[in-house]
């Protein structure tokens, strides 16, 4: 496969933007970054799960003291909370119910309070994915996603998708459902498998979205026929070998090496960070610009916390090695 010098800026985005995770732990101050672009424009984190969003679905939606474990309430609060994406409009909902349950979830008064914030301009989804209302006939997007979310639950999803052998059958089945397409339906199956409901290896399945489509359009000149897919596996499976071949020292999520996911991600934000950086590689997509700008707050991260099944350390001597070797790669990047 022929590569493009975006594929060399792939690697020192993913090395930069975990080093800015790192020191934003250690320091809530600033700056994080001499890069001008990531100053300026807002980029997911080079891991996913590490990211603002799925951070609160971790510590707070799916594994909360609090909250049940039972497979059926871990599934009815994950995809609840996905649906919207927002920690807002969750937060929201609990203010108007208490803990969410699904033993005790009011469809009829969820919807009410949803249409509500609506009616006085709030925005309840977030602008993260492309979310087109599923045909159950409502008037209200949100109110046909409500109608989604009750089918699968009469439907004993979580209990079908309990007794799936991998990750794949865990996403065709998702998938079988009206209103999600195939990068939605796979990015559910990821975050469930962030739960206790599931537990099955990231690096086994993986599905490339828009945003990575346009992404390895931007660092091959070539792909030798392979699918995106395979693209995907390729670079994670040689991710030592890239960050070792310029020099950069890749900690990893407190060890953690990317996965197929991450890598996924990656494509879509290159695609974004290439716009700027390389304005005369064209991608597929042709876009020209970012949209969303980075507004820096001064507020201390929150202790990141991961599946326990991951075995990932996160505790504060880790943060600031981390912060240290993050550091050292400033000149080199």
């Amino acid at each position: 496969m022929n590569t493009t010098v975006v594929f060399d800026t792939y690697w020192r985005f993913a090395a930069e933007r975990l080093s800015m995770f790192y020191r934003r732990l250690a320091d809530p101050w600033g700056p994080w970054t001499n890069d001008p672009i990531l100053r300026e424009f807002r980029f997911t984190n080079t891991y996913r799960a590490a990211d603002r969003v799925s951070q609160y679905l971790i510590s707070e939606v799916q594994y909360r003291s609090e909250r049940s474990q039972e497979p059926k309430e871990v599934f009815f609060r994950t995809i609840l909370f996905k649906i919207f994406n927002k920690v807002d409009t969750w937060e929201a909902l609990e203010r108007e119910f208490g803990l969410l349950t699904w033993k005790d979830f009011d469809f009829e008064r969820a919807d009410q309070l949803l249409s509500r914030l609506h009616a006085k301009g709030r925005k309840i989804y977030s602008a993260a994915y492309i979310m087109p209302p599923p045909p159950f006939g409502k008037t209200r997007k949100h109110s046909n996603h409500l109608a989604l979310l009750n089918l699968m639950m009469t439907d004993r999803l979580p209990d079908r998708l309990r007794q799936a052998p991998d990750l794949q059958t865990v996403y065709e089945t998702i998938l079988g459902y009206p209103g999600l397409g195939r990068f939605l339906a796979f990015q559910y199956a990821i975050d469930l498998n962030y739960s206790t409901l599931l537990d099955f290896d990231e690096s086994e399945f993986v599905v490339a979205g828009p945003g990575a489509l346009d992404g390895i359009s931007k660092c091959f000149k070539s792909t030798d026929g392979q699918s995106a897919e395979e693209i995907i596996n390729w670079v994670t499976e040689r991710q030592s070998d890239e960050f070792a071949s310029r020099g950069i020292d890749f900690a990893g999520l407190f060890g953690r090496r990317l996965q197929p996911i991450d890598c996924q991600n990656l494509f879509c934000e290159i695609s974004k960070y290439s716009r700027v950086a390389h304005p005369d590689v064209q991608g597929i997509a042709d876009r020209k610009r970012i949209k969303q700008s980075y507004r820096r707050t001064a507020l201390k991260l929150p202790q990141p916390r991961f599946p326990p099944r991951w075995g990932v350390s996160t505790n504060p001597a880790d943060v600031i090695v981390n912060k240290i070797r993050s550091e050292e790669q400033l000149e080199l990047l």
